[in-house]
């Protein structure tokens, strides 16, 4: 290992720990000296520092840290792939635990701002941190706002929020999935004239909004000759979904394709299934859930984008260990990939 000593320097200094540790002189001096005042992974670091440069060859005893209280804030509501998220959280005990943190799950009622930054500030009493799928509106930003003037980081989990500090996104690009989306439709269908629809969520998401936009820019600027019909707001609800799904066969009988941008993907299917138009409507949409896969199997699906639950939650984990420890949010972090899940390559 090249030596990070000051040159003029026979013995390392409190300043080559500092430089080594990445913390402040002041903080190295304090942590050497058993002062308090300095967070208990910050200390950890600065000690660590000290002995691989030989300034001390023993350390002194630190505090253990308390655990790191973190709610996931999810929608309540048929939504499986979210559902899964939570049970995830749930299931994960043992791997919070490993990295110091206990986590609990919170559902409200989907699509109600209100709701969720009420939820938001009252979680900012009890917890150290929240993840969160956010809702695009003044309330939320605004709880976002008052969360991050506590102290309290967020990380928004699927859907995002504009112009609001919170400490990182963990979802995908989602006009590049809307793009996607489009792209893999208009294969399937092929260079002939057609019509296709969208099913959203709600497009207070702007996850579902985002989708929208890449999915119309794709076809005005590639595939000109397909027509997008409409968008229908389903409130990933799969009765909803199925009402939806029937109106849009009724209206255009010959419909070709239908991509589904939220969740109720059971609610489609059995629509199609009953019209018999399962084999013959491209449909495309996100999250990798048994029903999905059983879609896929049975033909009525023809592609999923989804993003990986469990790499999601890890990545969670390391964002606040890396606050709690004074690191950037996002470093050792990935990008979310999203991955397209055919019939043919089912995980």
């Amino acid at each position: 290992m090249v030596s990070e000593l000051s040159p003029a320097a026979a013995r390392p200094t409190v300043a080559d720990v500092a430089r080594h540790a990445g913390a402040s002189t002041a903080t190295v001096d304090r942590v050497l000296n058993g002062r308090p005042g300095v967070r208990p992974a910050t200390a950890q670091r600065v000690l660590r520092a000290a002995l691989e440069l030989g300034y001390i060859t023993e350390a002194p005893a630190v505090a253990p840290e308390k655990p790191l209280r973190l709610a996931f804030v999810l929608p309540a509501g048929s939504n499986r792939f979210l559902n899964a998220l939570g049970r995830l959280v749930v299931n994960s005990a043992e791997t919070f635990a490993t990295a110091n943190m206990q986590a609990r799950v919170d559902h409200i009622r989907s699509f109600s701002p209100d709701l969720l930054a009420q939820h938001l500030r009252r979680s900012g009493r009890e917890v150290d941190g929240v993840a969160f799928m956010a809702l695009e509106h003044p309330a939320v930003r605004e709880a976002v706002n008052m969360l991050d003037e506590r102290g309290i980081p967020t990380v928004t989990l699927i859907s995002d929020v504009a112009n609001a500090p919170r400490s990182a996104y963990l979802g995908l690009d989602n006009r590049a999935a809307g793009r996607t989306a489009g792209y893999l439709i208009a294969r399937f269908i092929g260079p002939r004239p057609a019509k296709v629809a969208m099913i959203a969520g709600s497009l207070s998401y702007r996850a579902h909004e985002e989708r929208e936009m890449g999915f119309l820019h794709l076809f005005a600027e590639m595939f000109p000759q397909v027509e997008v019909v409409g968008l229908r707001e389903a409130q990933d609800d799969d009765a909803v979904s199925y009402r939806q799904t029937r109106m849009l066969l009724l209206r255009y009988p010959e419909l070709a394709g239908i991509y589904n941008i939220g969740g109720g993907a059971a609610g489609v299917g059995r629509a199609l299934r009953e019209a018999r138009r399962e084999h013959d409507v491209v449909l495309v949409g996100h999250g990798l859930t048994p029903e999905t896969r059983e879609m896929l199997l049975d033909g009525t699906m023809d592609a999923v984008i989804t993003q990986n639950l469990r790499a999601t939650l890890m990545d969670c984990i390391s964002i606040f260990a890396n606050l709690r420890a004074g690191l950037p949010s996002l470093k050792g972090v990935d990008t979310p990939r999203a991955e397209i899940v055919f019939r043919e390559n089912l995980p």
